[in-house]
């Protein structure tokens, strides 16, 4: 969950309620916390054997190895930025990520800070199909995970898994595994260097970052400037999945990436970046407030 409350660097004042990404699916939403569990296929392939080999075989044994803890706790950081006519307008994001496994809870809170120094709260809770969203001392408002900006938000740790393996299984295999840090751990990366995102808007992890994009861009529009799809640039993108050697637990998780907007005949450039930690098994409740209870 993130919130980017930043000001476009063009020659107008655009306050952007920026959403700072990272994880949900094209096939279900990432603010359903069961996502990895519930959507993925049979892990038999985790049980074949001899050692893993491809991403496949690391995805399974991952999923197997996050299921042993009843939930986790992610630190989240993340920043964001919007250039235009050489001036940079960019928010920051902390926050911490509570996911359980097996059942449909995620509770994520945090605090964002925008280029001028001015600081949001948010905290979301996502219960079965439910979602409750808290905005600095705003009363608690009822929303939809289902919603592509509440997707935005709900910061879905573990989903990461069902989403590497549509990676994965895409045509031609989408995902790059390489031993790391002397074997200590494994790493799953996907990347694509600057190209139109007409050419692979059919991948997902073009998808993801295209919905990630979406709130910018719809306040961008509605600022008066044309974002037309067919005409975006991606100007890269690098998604990294890193997994203990050993245990096959997640480490971490980071997404990278950046669009390209024609405007004036220039470029306006949108870069995100949002890394998650594994900060270990977490044995307490996740559960809605109190005062939301009734």
């Amino acid at each position: 969950m993130r919130t980017r409350p930043i000001r476009s660097a063009a020659v107008f004042v655009l306050p952007l309620a920026l959403t700072l990404t990272a994880c949900g699916t094209e096939a279900e939403p990432a603010g359903s916390p069961e996502t990895a569990a519930a959507s993925s296929p049979s892990t038999a392939s985790s049980e074949q054997a001899g050692a893993p080999e491809t991403a496949e075989d690391f995805l399974a044994l991952a999923e197997k190895a996050m299921a042993e803890e009843p939930a986790w706790s992610f630190s989240v950081k993340g920043e964001e930025g919007l250039t235009s006519q050489g001036q940079k307008s960019a928010a920051t994001y902390e926050g911490t990520v509570r996911r359980a496994v097996g059942r449909a809870a995620l509770h994520s809170q945090g605090v964002s800070t925008s280029s001028k120094g001015k600081k949001k709260t948010e905290e979301l809770y996502v219960i079965g199909d439910a979602g409750h969203l808290k905005e600095d001392s705003a009363e608690w408002n009822a929303v939809s995970p289902a919603d592509p900006e509440m997707r935005n938000k709900a910061d879905d740790p573990i989903a990461v898994i069902h989403e590497f393996r549509m990676y994965a299984q895409a045509t031609g295999g989408d995902v790059k595994v390489t031993e790391k840090d002397g074997g200590g751990t494994v790493e799953l990366r996907v990347t694509s260097g600057k190209q139109k995102l007409s050419a692979v808007q059919q991948r997902a992890w073009a998808k993801k970052a295209k919905r990630e994009f979406e709130p910018t861009a719809e306040q961008l529009r509605e600022a008066g400037i044309p974002v037309d799809d067919a005409r975006l640039t991606l100007s890269g993108l690098e998604e990294v999945l890193l997994l203990d050697a050993k245990t096959y637990r997640i480490r971490s998780h980071r997404l990278d990436f950046g669009f390209l907007i024609p405007y004036n005949g220039q470029d306006m450039a949108f870069e995100q970046q949002v890394t998650m930690e594994n900060q270990g098994a977490y044995d307490g409740k996740i559960e809605l407030p109190a005062d939301l209870r009734g």
